[in-house]
């Protein structure tokens, strides 16, 4: 099928050259001239075919909606937007209801995968009508591995999966962090990257986050050169909320969150385990000391 790709930073396209060695048609546009193949977004529109398919991987908040409203002032009654970017899920309900009355197409793709999904593929939380969802699964059967994609739910329902997917995250890295750093803080000298490996085979524990602290220790087994500065994406913060808004307990994810906060304070061992898997999985920047 032909996607138009816009946004082509490290995921946007990484996604585009997956679904092009997947025999997919797609045209990439980005506001850094340099890697754009068209010079703006009336020409991407242009060059795609009737019904079009437009998939969205910008930052989320303003940069977003402003992409999707420009868009839907270029497309056509028919056409499609995915937003496969970190939106808030109310807004993707929004969105989908207005771009409706405008006779467009949308659907949320909370997406999964981070700078190794090029490779391994991506997990795709697809939110939006049957329609929609029909129209693009191709394109999903391509960034996805064998039984990674799903359709979720009606619009938002995409984005609220993936929100609540990455609190758990937040969770995850928080317990493997207070572990690490128990074990660093000890009367031992342990081998912390002898650790992570040991615990990969046959633990309890084994994960593929593990799998990644074993690569950010043996490259820096005490993390010497990374500083322990951990940022929030947004959606560890709406996991929380809307655990407050259903009266449903969370002080795991909720605590992991604070740790963040308690991280841009004061340098911590913990956090710069947090930071260098986030590098490891996802290519977030760390700062150095």
């Amino acid at each position: 099928m032909q996607v138009g790709m816009v946004g082509l930073g490290r995921m946007g396209a990484n996604m585009a050259e997956r679904l092009r060695r997947g025999d997919h048609e797609v045209i990439g546009y980005d506001r850094n001239p340099e890697v754009s193949e068209v010079g703006s977004l009336s020409e991407l529109v242009d060059r795609l075919t009737v019904p079009r398919v437009a998939w969205v991987m910008v930052p989320a908040g303003d940069p977003t909606e402003q992409t999707i409203q420009e868009l839907a002032g270029l497309l056509q009654k028919g056409d499609l937007i995915v937003d496969g970017g970190n939106s808030n899920f109310r807004d993707s309900m929004r969105r989908a209801a207005e771009l409706e009355e405008r006779g467009l197409l949308y659907m949320d793709a909370g997406t999964s995968g981070g700078i190794w999904g090029l490779e391994v593929g991506y997990c795709l939380m697809v939110g939006g009508s049957d329609d929609a969802f029909r129209r693009v699964e191709p394109a999903l059967k391509t960034l996805a591995p064998e039984d990674g994609y799903a359709h979720v739910g009606p619009a938002g329902a995409g984005h609220f999966t993936k929100m609540i997917h990455n609190g758990i995250e937040y969770a995850m890295l928080q317990s493997y962090a207070e572990g690490f750093e128990i074990l660093e803080a000890s009367q031992f000298d342990f081998d912390l990257h002898q650790l992570a490996a040991l615990w990969n085979h046959g633990s309890v524990v084994r994960s593929w986050l593990l799998e990644l602290a074993e690569r950010a220790f043996a490259k820096d087994p005490k993390l010497s050169e990374i500083r322990g500065y951990v940022d929030d994406s947004g959606e560890g913060r709406w996991t929380v909320l809307e655990a407050i808004n259903e009266s449903v307990a969370a002080p795991t994810i909720a605590a992991s969150l604070f740790a963040r906060f308690v991280s841009r304070q004061e340098d911590s061992f913990a956090m710069k385990v947090i930071a260098a898997l986030r590098n490891e999985f996802g290519g977030h920047a760390v700062k150095k000391q």
